[in-house]
């Protein structure tokens, strides 16, 4: 399945409500590019982060003919610091048609001031090292509980966790982590139960 960076181009005349509602959208690690205008400044102030000015985003009145090559080049090159955050440009209207005409040529401008693009992405990698050593402590944890509830709930609820984020593109990989720390778990508790059974006067 295809995941998406989103990008969103922002004009500098969007109203209260429509910065309001870019706000709540919007994840937790977010970069906003911004022209150094008044106008621009009042949009960034409502969105409530730090931005990144840049004068590339500025008006001109006779923009050069690759304006729009150097606006995606731009974008491209603080989204790829980050694939799995959300980029906001913000700047005047004819900035923003030349900007959405190179960063994505196929897609229409949405009704308002707003417009989110998807850039494609691979998916977020899992961190193996860290499911690994889960699996472990899942199954440390697992062998702890075994006196109180059954020793395979614990795995159990962990492989449905696991399932269950793996529906959510945004934490799909913390959803594959948790498949590989159930089966980590399993392959460690299977091989102390071995070792106990041929070495039992070892426990």
């Amino acid at each position: 399945m295809t995941d998406y960076q989103r990008i969103f181009v922002v004009g500098a005349q969007a109203g209260p409500d429509e910065v309001a509602r870019l706000r709540k959208s919007l994840g937790s690690d977010v970069v906003v590019l911004t022209a150094p205008t008044v106008e621009a400044k009042r949009v960034v102030t409502g969105l409530g982060v730090e931005p990144v000015p840049d004068v590339l985003l500025a008006p001109v009145r006779f923009p050069d003919v690759d304006r729009g090559h150097h606006l995606d080049q731009l974008v491209r090159r603080h989204a790829v610091e980050d694939r799995f955050r959300d980029v906001v440009v913000v700047t005047d209207a004819a900035t923003v048609t030349l900007l959405l005409r190179a960063l994505a040529p196929d897609q229409l401008p949405m009704a308002g001031a707003v417009t989110e693009v998807g850039l494609p992405r691979g998916s977020r990698p899992v961190p193996l090292v860290q499911a690994a050593l889960g699996g472990g402590v899942l199954a440390f944890v697992a062998v702890l509980a075994a006196s109180v509830i059954p020793f395979w709930v614990v795995p159990l609820l962990a492989l449905l966790a696991g399932l269950a984020l793996l529906l959510v593109p945004r934490r799909r990989h913390l959803g594959e982590a948790l498949l590989i720390s159930v089966a980590v778990a399993i392959a460690v508790s299977l091989l102390s139960i071995a070792g106990s059974s041929r070495f039992p006067g070892s426990w």
